[in-house]
């Protein structure tokens, strides 16, 4: 039951994030996206991902966590490319 719920939290929580990379790839601007809320949403789950890498547990939650850190990891590259594109204009 535990893991159901996790898995519900993660799914809830996931959902977030391609709607937060569409509206980043939109942004005019990298001072519109948080880099380090995305950071630290980031560190969480690394965090999550390496616990079940410890306990061994390679469930279907396991994988919500890696589906979640690239979806937050690509809002991370659009941060960059975006900074980069502003700064050699």
């Amino acid at each position: 039951m535990a893991t159901a719920l996790e898995a519900v939290m993660l799914i809830c929580f996931g959902l977030s994030w391609p709607v937060a990379l569409l509206k980043n790839l939109k942004a005019s601007s990298y001072k519109n996206i948080n880099i380090w809320f995305i950071l630290l949403i980031t560190l969480g789950y690394i965090a999550g991902t390496s616990a079940k890498i410890i306990k061994g547990d390679f469930s279907y939650v396991f994988y919500i966590y890696i589906f979640n850190l690239i979806v937050v990891s690509c809002n991370i590259f659009v941060y960059f490319v975006k900074l980069l594109k502003e700064k050699r204009n």
